[in-house]
């Protein structure tokens, strides 16, 4: 299936990632880069891979950025990838053996976060829709992220894509914040019943911190990852915690 895969990528100041995330796609023709007019070197290291072709386009929200990214792909699978997803070889070569004849039209994929380079016992980060049919699918805003919707069957791969973030504590912290502005926004705005378990636990903003540091520590194992474990934990701590914050914010204004 490779042969007939395009790779799409957003990106804004990713060149602490992008280059690690490049050098695992050099199996792919064609790699479509959708650029938020990048200011660090990102762009200079995209130049250097002649299978990509770059779009640079404001960003506004992500469902919107990712379906401009599919409007400039014309093969009729895409693997969909955010600038810190680094392929496992394991990965590849089972995208490798999958059949264009199958009735399955889209893939997800589970995640190994990483923390400093190394892997976590586990993480939080749900499975993503990454391998799809373009033409059966299309991109819609969840909160502060964006979800993939598929007319059409889908199947889990057995393999794992690294999450390799390493850009500095500040620009992460810079992110979040912006993400749960909107992601609090949704929150407040959608009915009990139109949200998930887990989104009404955070709509309540007193258990969800404690909750979540206890899940990442006990239940995913990041007591076993040393010091590198409470990061993350402590990471998924914090950003309940803004969360809280804000969902609060929104109250006390409103009243």
């Amino acid at each position: 299936m490779l042969e007939d895969v395009t790779v799409l990528i957003l990106t804004y100041n990713e060149a602490p990632n992008i280059e690690r995330t490049l050098q695992k796609l050099n199996w792919a023709n064609q790699i479509v880069i959708i650029d938020s007019f990048s200011t660090d070197k990102t762009l200079e290291i995209l130049a250097l891979y002649p299978q990509i072709k770059t779009f640079q386009r404001k960003f506004d929200t992500h469902a919107i950025q990712w379906n401009y990214g599919l409007e400039q792909v014309t093969s009729e699978w895409v693997l969909s990838l955010d600038a810190d997803y680094v392929l496992s070889d394991e990965l590849i070569s089972e995208i490798q053996e999958l059949s264009d004849d199958s009735a399955i039209d889209g893939y997800f994929s589970r995640f190994k976060y990483c923390v400093f380079a190394q892997p976590l016992h586990g993480t939080i980060l749900p499975p993503r829709q990454v391998l799809f049919r373009k033409n059966k699918s299309i991109y819609i805003d969840d909160g502060h992220t964006q979800l993939l919707e598929l007319k059409g069957k889908s199947a889990m791969l057995k393999s794992y894509i690294y999450h390799d973030d390493r850009k500095p504590l500040s620009r992460w912290l810079w992110a979040q914040d912006r993400y749960l502005v909107i992601e609090a926004k949704k929150l407040q705005e959608l009915s009990v019943h139109q949200l998930s378990w887990s989104d009404r636990i955070r709509k309540q903003t007193i258990l969800a911190p404690l909750l979540v540091l206890l899940y990442c520590l006990i239940i995913k194992g990041g007591i076993l990852d040393g010091w590198r474990g409470w990061y993350y934990a402590f990471q998924r701590t914090l950003v309940e915690i803004i969360l809280a914050i804000r969902l609060i914010e929104i109250k006390i204004s409103d009243t």
